[in-house]
């Protein structure tokens, strides 16, 4: 994906984007405390404690450490520093046993010294605590030996009083008993001794030197409520920029030009950019609500190259009084009008709009337009050339009205362009486009360009009949609306009617979607447009498909050949070339032995378009 598209589907996804990041903000405002406060972990110390040297029989690991958490070490240590609160301390210190003999203190702080001063007053409080704590229990075990020992010399005592006072022979009897309370005053007196002496000295010790490095503190472990703040946006912003561009490698709809080229196997002839809130709301057509907004110039271009592939009596200028667009009098059968189906695939394609702003563009060409509403579905039209529904289309189509046409055509908001709505449908909407060739017969007389607007194809088969009767199809789509899948069974349905496919209306592209493809002559129509589903390689199944047609398009195909005017072939009259797929067969749109059709030199055909060459140029260009 290109660095130009990656931008573009950050903007599609722009929600997506402040959501993740917002919410990374909520969260890292909850976990981060109020102001800045010091970081207490820039600087680790750690000191190991062991039992002096005789003492390792009596001291154990786990009667040090137990003594080593409580509180009284940290209210110790908390007055040799002067700090007053002393759970302060307590996060910052972490007593360990790392084996029976050795107990390791770590201790942090944001600089080396306080770190150090921590460490060593706790070893301070550890060492003189414990060896309080043991001399205090050295005394009070010695005062209750001191008494089993005044005890056993009474004892002894005794038994030597009697032991002198026995006859010769039995003495031998008395000295088991005078050895043995000798023995246990001894030992009594020994252990009384060792723990005197133990009570002098300090039962643990400090074992070499405190061990002072500096932490590995960063980003992530910045107590500063600003720099996590803004960590934080980072990364949600990153997470949303990542879940966006998953999302739209997922997304197979279509959005770009190339896109919808290769999935309709047809030229795009033009792209809308997207609307605006404010643009959305305004009901009647943007070229002549907003003439010079982006979104008109891209309906003026699409008719410009309308204009120049379209069909050959699409091309030809209005003029005279004749063709004002307020005649209501039929024009002769001898030039009948173009009729030009807007389909699409499903709904919200734009294609409503689309005809609505098309009528307006054509319209400023000098060109009567005429809208026919047949979407009996959901008629909007009206809404948008400011015409009030009423009887239209759906009477027509049932005979109910049909002689009163001159009333159906109503003007609308737009110079030059009239509209019959839809009318009220009573009768099932598929039922109602059987009688289309013959009013389609009878209102091309009426207007310069027909416009038809049907219900989608992929969701009723109101357009599909509709198509045979038409001269042109002109698909619309909305950037993001279609997938591989619908677009492929459109071209497949538009391919079998042998019409032919003007092209692709993109609406809703976020600037320029792609590079076309062109082909060795140059033109972006000829190349696209041969590679379509109505190109050169598909004619065999046009053709094929041609005799089932009924109607004025039928009718016009198998017209004879020799009665048009001799050009070369893919010429047209006007010196361009005309596309493959737009290609007809002598006879077709009126042609005749009158000399009338779009080859006949009395310049109602394509030789006419040199009536207009700004607008061919101004087409070329763009």
């Amino acid at each position: 994906m290109e660095p130009a598209n990656h931008f573009t589907v950050l903007r599609r996804y722009w929600r997506l984007l402040v959501g993740c990041t917002l919410a990374a903000l909520v969260v890292g405002w909850l976990l981060t405390p109020a102001g800045d406060t010091v970081d207490n972990a820039k600087w680790k110390c750690k000191v190991a404690i062991t039992p002096v040297a005789g003492a390792g029989d009596t001291v154990r690991a786990d009667q040090v450490l137990s003594y080593a958490q409580g509180a009284d070490v940290a209210a110790a240590a908390a007055k040799q520093l002067g700090i007053n609160d002393a759970s302060a301390l307590i996060a910052r210190r972490t007593v360990t046993a790392d084996s029976p003999q050795m107990l390791t203190i770590a201790t942090t702080g944001p600089t080396g010294q306080s770190c150090s001063d921590l460490a060593t007053a706790y070893s301070a409080a550890i060492i003189k605590g414990y060896s309080d704590e043991s001399a205090r229990s050295a005394a009070e075990t010695i005062k209750k030996l001191q008494a089993q020992a005044d005890a056993q010399q009474q004892q002894l005592n005794e038994i030597q009083a009697q032991y002198n006072r026995s006859a010769p022979a039995d003495q031998p009897k008395l000295q088991p008993k005078l050895t043995a309370a000798s023995t246990s005053l001894t030992t009594t007196l020994a252990t009384i001794s060792k723990l005197a002496n133990s009570a002098q000295t300090d039962a643990i010790q400090q074992w070499g030197s405190i061990d002072a490095r500096q932490g590995t503190s960063n980003l992530l472990s910045s107590p500063s409520r600003s720099v996590r703040l803004g960590l934080a946006v980072f990364l949600g912003l990153a997470l949303g920029v990542v879940a966006a561009l998953m999302l739209s490698r997922m997304d197979t709809r279509l959005r770009t030009r190339n896109a919808v080229e290769e999935a309709f196997n047809l030229p795009v002839i033009g792209e809308v950019p997207l609307l605006s809130r404010r643009q959305r709301r305004v009901r009647e057509p943007l070229v002549r609500a907003r003439p010079s907004d982006p979104a008109a110039e891209a309906y003026r271009s699409l008719r410009s190259t309308l204009l120049l592939t379209g069909p050959d009596t699409l091309a030809r200028p209005a003029g005279g009084d004749d063709r004002s667009p307020a005649r209501t009098a039929p024009r002769p059968l001898t030039e009948p009008a173009p009729v030009v189906l807007v389909a699409s695939g499903g709904s919200r394609d734009g294609r409503t709009i689309t005809i609505a702003n098309l009528a307006a563009a054509l319209a400023e060409t000098g060109r009567g337009v005429l809208v026919l509403d047949c979407d009996f579905r959901h008629p909007q039209l009206h809404t948008h050339l400011g015409v009030a529904d009423g009887p239209g289309m759906a009477e027509l189509l049932s005979g109910e009205r049909l002689d009163e046409l001159d009333e159906l055509i109503r003007p609308t908001n737009v110079a030059g362009v009239s509209l019959i709505t839809g009318g009220n449908t009573t009768a099932y909407p598929a039922a109602l486009v059987l009688r289309a060739g013959d009013v389609l017969r009878r209102v091309r007389p009426h207007a310069d360009v027909v416009l038809i607007d049907t219900s989608p194809l992929l969701h009723a088969n109101d357009a599909y009949d509709l198509v045979q009767h038409a001269d042109a199809v002109l698909v619309t789509v909305r950037s993001g609306n279609v997938t591989p899948e619908q677009a492929d069974r459109v071209a497949e349905l538009l391919s079998r009617t042998g019409v032919p496919v003007a092209g692709v209306a993109l609406l809703g592209t976020y600037g320029r979607s792609g590079r076309r493809r062109r082909g060795p002559a140059g033109g972006a129509g000829a190349s696209s447009g041969s590679a379509g589903r109505g190109g050169q390689q598909h004619q065999p199944q046009q053709q094929a498909a041609l005799p089932r047609q009924s109607g004025p398009a039928a009718e016009r195909a198998s017209a004879p050949g020799p009665e048009r005017t001799a050009e070369p072939p893919g010429e047209r009259g006007g010196g361009r070339t005309t596309p493959s797929w737009a290609r007809r067969s002598a006879g077709a749109n009126g042609d005749g032995p009158n000399g009338t059709g779009p080859g006949s030199a009395n310049g109602h055909g394509h030789g006419g378009d040199q009536g207009e060459p700004a607008l061919l140029r101004e087409a070329e260009e763009r």
